[in-house]
């Protein structure tokens, strides 16, 4: 008996169809960009019960400013696939950061103040660092200089 391999072929749409992924792409994107997005507002702006930059600036000093503006600006980033690796590797640097300044201490469960929600947020930012914002993506849609031997821009602009 013999084992029967499937090789993978350009010609089989098996092998070729993102379009699962893409859409997976785009719900991830959406769902932690809206997150990280109002999070931000709520320390830019003072919306959505956030107490505006002061109490953040009290906490942190100065990082409070690109904490806040890289939360929001890069939440709308990948919520429209603009920029959206560069955003996630953002938003995990500000959780990473987040979890060693205030959560760390508390343990891991957030009921306890713990870091366990910064952590569900970077494992949803990771797939988008590591494959990108998929097809359905503002930066596709936009004149950026592509990859070599690809239509999509290259990684940095993705």
């Amino acid at each position: 008996m013999s084992e029967t391999t499937i090789e993978p072929d350009a010609s089989n749409p098996a092998f070729t169809d993102r379009t699962a992924l893409d859409i997976s792409l785009l719900v991830l994107r959406v769902i932690v960009g809206v997150i990280m997005a109002a999070h931000g507002a709520q320390k830019l702006f003072g919306v959505f019960g956030g107490g505006g930059m002061q109490p953040l600036v009290d906490n942190i000093g100065m990082l409070a400013y690109p904490v806040a503006i890289g939360e929001f600006f890069g939440g709308l980033g990948m919520v429209v696939g603009f920029l959206a690796r560069f955003s996630a590797v953002a938003n995990i640097v500000i959780m990473i950061g987040a979890i060693a300044m205030v959560h760390a201490k508390n343990g891991f469960f957030l009921s306890n103040g713990g870091y366990e929600y910064n952590l569900a947020l970077i494992g949803l930012l990771v797939p988008i660092v590591l494959v990108g914002p998929g097809r359905y993506s503002l930066g596709r849609c936009l004149p950026l200089p592509k990859a070599r031997h690809a239509d999509r821009p290259v990684a940095v602009l993705e």
